[in-house]
């Protein structure tokens, strides 16, 4: 299972699952990435934490924490 965090920088991925749940699933639910959604990687930072994607035409920084919830191919 790869997940976003694990994503290679410059790279296109699709979202296949959101794990998580509650609040946290309906909040990544909501800033777009859902299912089959293409999401293109572009830069993270130097520790880790966050990363810069861009979903649906605008940039999106997740933490971490919240990428790791998002499983992708």
């Amino acid at each position: 299972m790869q997940t976003l965090k694990d994503a290679k920088v410059g790279s296109t991925v699709a979202v296949v699952k959101l794990h998580g749940e509650g609040a946290v699933k309906r909040r990544i639910m909501d800033m777009g990435l859902t299912k089959g959604t293409q999401v293109y990687i572009r830069k993270v930072a130097p520790l880790g934490d966050p990363v810069e994607v861009t979903v649906r035409g605008y940039e999106l920084s997740l933490r971490k924490a919240d990428a790791e919830l998002i499983e992708v191919q």
